[in-house]
């Protein structure tokens, strides 16, 4: 029997996998306003890839207030910042059985994971890119795999999941959850902050030298802080992600323009808090923090 799934949040991540884990498991969108999901429901789950290709999807959705943990999987997909409302909407369901998935930028939000009162944790590393276009319509513009791992608990649900997904859109296990997310973290940190400021689409970073000096410059910093072994190889995946998702603009560039809250504190503030900890100085990270910090309300 295919296992139900909840995701929680209607940006572009939640429109994405709703798109696509519906075609493989009972899915419920919980969004959260119900205008968003009344859309959803009439209109049906639209999704863009490329200018003329556009699908559809029917998925049954229903506002954030009415999830009460029945799912054998819920997946969280709003941004870091929003995450306070949504532990606290866990923390008044009495003995929840169903397990979480975590699916947010940066790692701030591991402290409070740990004490959530649910048995089964995993957290996950999308390496997608999507835009929400509308309250039922997300473009996918930049393909790739979602990394997960258990955070705590028990295997077997996270097991599950990955057996019964699509193979057109692959997700992967992965053995170490911590490895896993400050790979994601050392891209996050460095792409996102500088695009924001510099307010270019990724692939500048490499095209510009001088842009490229100052990526090189955070990266080596970010590498004394967070102790990174392999540097050539997490220097390599940025330089990939670059060239693959060269005209994207990253999602903390779009939510300055936007004028709306971005995921700072949860990736440099995340690196800042590790630098004070070590006893270490990050005098660039600590600068792209003030900038970005400075340029939001």
């Amino acid at each position: 029997m295919k296992m139900k799934i909840g995701i929680i949040g209607g940006g572009s991540i939640g429109l994405l996998y709703a798109y696509y884990l519906n075609q493989s498991f009972p899915v419920t969108i919980y969004t959260r306003t119900s205008e968003q999901a009344d859309s959803i429901n009439r209109d049906g789950l639209r999704m863009e890839r490329g200018s003329d290709n556009q699908q559809q999807t029917f998925v049954k959705a229903a506002v954030i207030d009415d999830w009460n943990g029945n799912e054998e999987l819920t997946i969280i997909t709003v941004k870091q910042y929003q995450l306070p409302s949504i532990f606290n909407k866990i923390s008044l369901i009495p003995r929840m059985q169903g397990a979480l998935l975590f699916l947010q930028n940066g790692m701030g939000h591991l402290k409070t994971l740990q004490n959530l009162p649910v048995q089964d944790i995993y957290v996950g590393s999308v390496e997608h890119g999507a835009y929400r276009a509308g309250a039922n319509l997300v473009r996918h513009n930049g393909e790739g795999i979602t990394r997960l791992a258990l955070f705590k608990g028990n295997i077997t649900c996270l097991r599950k999941f990955v057996d019964q997904s699509l193979t057109s859109f692959p997700v992967k296990q992965e053995s170490d959850y911590y490895e896993m997310l400050v790979q994601k973290l050392v891209v996050n940190a460095v792409i996102n902050p500088l695009t924001a400021v510099l307010k270019v689409p990724n692939g500048e970073l490499i095209a510009n030298p001088h842009y490229y000096h100052v990526l090189e410059s955070i990266f080596s910093e970010l590498t004394v802080v967070l102790d990174l072994e392999e540097k050539n190889e997490y220097f390599q995946h940025i330089i990939a992600v670059c060239k693959k998702t060269a005209q994207n603009r990253s999602s903390m560039l779009k939510d300055i323009e936007q004028n709306q809250e971005t995921e700072i504190e949860a990736i440099l503030g995340f690196v800042i808090e590790e630098a004070k900890t070590k006893g270490l100085h990050a005098p660039i990270v600590t600068t792209f923090y003030r900038l970005v910090k400075g340029m939001t309300k």
